[in-house]
């Protein structure tokens, strides 16, 4: 099987004078778990927002899926695929309640509203948000906000989860909760995360950014 993602050579930058990426080269697999580490301002989001098209390489190429992707429509198709986790749950959760912004995605992608009321109960019931559907989001704790982003992005039953800091700001708690879900999913993921004793849980192989390549880590 072919990776799920092939960057070669990917070079990009906000000001010219100073790139973000320099010939970046990266493969994920299937059933890959990849920690993505790096310092602070190193590029990791800008590296997710390239492989799913929010941004586009000044040079390089991207394959998602078994195929290159170059425009617009042809990444509409790999954002339908690839979810992405924002570090910060505000960013992801726009509807009035929990119910209205885990339907989101599917009913996006086509499902009836009959079909998505069923995916958003599965959902929820899998990440143990039963009886959440009618919270107001902006109510939750930061933890359940966590969570319930997470559920925005299962619900559309990607390949591939991006998770950008998928720990920040959690109780030891729920960070235990969101590992054990993490670990139970067939999903391929790449992770950026600074907590080394929860990518030593997860991952299971890592990469570093810096100066605009990725390594390999040993």
């Amino acid at each position: 099987m072919p990776p799920f993602f092939r960057l070669d050579g990917v070079s990009f930058a906000y000001d010219h004078a100073h790139p973000v990426l320099a010939g970046a080269c990266f493969r994920l697999a299937p059933g890959e778990k990849v920690a993505l580490t790096g310092p602070n301002g190193a590029g990791k989001t800008t590296l997710f927002h390239l492989m799913v098209g929010l941004l586009k390489p000044s040079s390089g190429t991207i394959e998602a899926f078994g195929a290159p992707r170059r425009t617009e429509r042809e990444f509409k198709e790999v954002r339908a695929r690839a979810g992405i986790l924002f570090q910060d749950s505000d960013d992801q959760l726009f509807c009035p309640t929990v119910a209205e912004d885990v339907a989101f995605g599917p009913m996006n992608l086509g499902q009836s509203p009959a079909d998505a009321r069923i995916i958003v109960g599965q959902t929820l019931e899998m990440l143990g948000l039963n009886g959440f559907e009618t919270r107001i989001t902006h109510t939750l704790s930061g933890g359940q906000k966590r969570l319930v982003a997470l559920a925005t992005v299962l619900a559309m039953r990607p390949d591939v989860l991006l998770l950008d800091e998928p720990t920040n700001a959690l109780d030891e708690a729920t960070e235990a909760r969101l590992t054990e879900i993490l670990l139970g999913l067939p999903q391929a993921m790449v992770i950026i995360s600074h907590d080394r004793a929860f990518l030593d849980r997860i991952a299971t192989r890592r990469v570093r950014l810096d100066h605009g390549r990725l390594s390999e880590i040993g």
